[in-house]
């Protein structure tokens, strides 16, 4: 996107074998960085525990570099692991990746 902000887009189910990829992919992204990540789970149809750790993972560190991080979620089954965790409370969930774009841009504003 630009020299700080990136967007991974996931598809299918995003699980245990799936996970490791992942969070290779984003670490990399941030090693790189990238202190604005989006991740776009509009085309994921699950993701499990390992995924939800990968993510936890992901903020923290941003975070910890006045960095942000934001997710893009239409699915409800996906949406609805985030309420149950309490994982919303945590995560910028948007619905779209515009709004998910600007909500990690203004954070890095402010």
């Amino acid at each position: 996107m630009d020299a700080r902000t990136h967007v991974i887009e996931l598809a299918g189910a995003v699980d245990l074998y799936s996970a490791p990829e992942f969070k290779e992919l984003l670490l990399g992204v941030i090693d790189a960085g990238k202190s604005h990540v989006v991740v776009d789970l509009s085309q994921a149809t699950f993701i499990d525990s390992t995924t939800l750790g990968v993510l936890v993972g992901a903020v923290k560190r941003l975070r910890s570099e006045d960095g942000a991080l934001a997710l893009v979620c239409t699915q409800p089954s996906i949406t609805k692991v985030f309420e149950i965790t309490g994982l919303d409370e945590v995560f910028a969930i948007h619905a779209t990746r515009e709004d998910a774009l600007s909500s990690v841009a203004e954070s890095g504003s402010a």
